[in-house]
């Protein structure tokens, strides 16, 4: 066993369909190989899978086709919008599912966005598709060790089938019902934005105060400040590396995702709606294709010299 990753099954039966096969995609991807699966991946360009089709993985032209071969399902696209096209369509996923199988939403979106996603599935499919939604945490690093936390929501049966191919690639826990994993995946985000937003700002202040900020946040991570965001990007934060992990851009639709949630469950969320701001005025500033890490430009840029 590779080190780092946790206990897994000794194999994951039948084939497993990923759609969307990027920066967490194709981690998962490999790790579902390592796991014995048999996998069938889709992507808009062959050439950003090569390696994994060389490790065994089967290329699949279309949604289509890979539903045909597929009982579990795996998205990791970018929102709602783009999960309903590959869904519907001649080509789509719906097209080509002729037997049970369960989707699993890998992607952040919100929770409503989940069940409209669900009830889409079921209508093309005659309730041959069973959706749950599955959101991840832990950044192309937990992507890669094999160590995601995986937010699930959805019926327990739904979420049986799934969870073998979902321990692959991490800890799963059902949360609740269809929608949970989204919501659960809106409180992370909130908490990874405060958490990126208020080293920003103290980089900012450290630097400005001659203090060296690599020293600075090394020693703030062994103590109450310290976290996960801070131990996998200090070195970002210090170098002013923003070459992109996780692009900042996606975190306003993440905080639009909790701004929903927060309103469903009728909570006053203003630290929320602080966030939500300023990662929009990050994006607005051309930062949005950067690593989550740019807040410290972001803060130093709109900071009074």
């Amino acid at each position: 066993m590779t080190a780092g990753h946790p206990a897994r099954t000794p194999t994951v039966t039948g084939r497993v369909g990923v759609i969307g096969v990027g920066i967490m995609g194709g981690p998962m991807a490999r790790n579902l190989l390592k796991a014995g699966a048999a996998v069938s991946l889709h992507h808009r360009s062959p050439d950003r899978v090569k390696d994994l089709i060389d490790q065994g993985a089967a290329w699949a032209p279309s949604p289509r086709q890979l539903a045909a071969e597929c009982r579990v399902i795996i998205l990791m696209l970018g929102d709602a919008p783009q999960i309903l096209e590959v869904l519907s369509g001649p080509d789509g996923i719906a097209a080509g599912i002729t037997a049970p199988a369960t989707l699993v939403i890998c992607s952040s979106i919100s929770a409503g966005d989940a069940r409209r996603v669900a009830a889409r599935a079921d209508e093309l499919t005659g309730g041959l598709l069973r959706t749950i939604d599955a959101p991840v945490s832990g950044g192309e690093e937990g992507a890669v060790a094999g160590n995601l936390s995986i937010m699930a929501g959805g019926d327990p049966e739904d979420y049986a089938r799934a969870v073998p191919v979902l321990r692959a690639c991490g800890r799963p826990v059902l949360l609740g019902p269809l929608g949970a994993g989204s919501v659960a995946k809106a409180c992370n985000q909130l908490i990874v934005a405060a958490t990126v937003m208020a080293i920003g700002e103290a980089s900012v202040i450290a630097h400005r105060a001659g203090i060296d900020v690599a020293k600075l946040l090394e020693l703030l991570s062994g103590g109450y400040a310290g976290s996960r965001i801070l131990e996998t990007r200090a070195r970002r934060f210090a170098e002013e590396d923003y070459t992109p992990s996780g692009m900042a851009k996606f975190m306003v639709k993440d905080l639009a995702a909790a701004q929903d949630a927060a309103s469903s469950a009728a909570v006053d969320a203003g630290q929320l709606r602080y966030l939500h701001q300023a990662f929009t005025q990050l994006v607005e500033a051309g930062h949005g294709d950067k690593d989550i890490s740019v807040t410290r430009a972001y803060i130093s840029e709109k900071s009074i010299a």
